[in-house]
């Protein structure tokens, strides 16, 4: 693969991902801005308001071969205060998530706490 299109490949993904973001968040479209894919640093870029409504860190990849580890290290080395989050895609292969196993169980327990009676 030539590496225009696999550059054209990664940013699909981000744009993507920002999409869905903008979406289900209710986010302003400039809250959320896909980096160049050339660029240091997170994979998106997202404003104030939107790391209030979702505090994580993107690194996307969309490849058929990922080292899952050498990902989810490079997010950790561009999420600063946040949480780091990768996204993963191989053709023909609906995106994947790869988060901390104990943020992971945070999240449900945030949401779904037992209520007192």
């Amino acid at each position: 693969m030539k590496p225009q299109s696999a550059k054209g490949k990664g940013r699909r993904l981000q744009q993507w991902v920002r999409d869905l973001l903008i979406e289900v968040l209710g986010l302003h479209v400039e809250d959320v801005k896909s980096t160049s894919m050339g660029a240091g640093g997170e994979d998106l870029t997202l404003s104030h308001e939107a790391h209030q409504a979702f505090p994580c860190s993107i690194e996307c990849k969309n490849v058929e071969r990922v080292n899952v580890w050498q990902t989810y290290a490079q997010a950790v080395a561009n999420c600063g205060n946040y949480e780091p989050v990768c996204v993963i895609k191989r053709n023909h292969h609906k995106p994947l998530v790869v988060v901390d196993a104990e943020y992971f169980v945070r999240l449900h327990l945030d949401d779904n706490s037992p209520q007192e009676a």
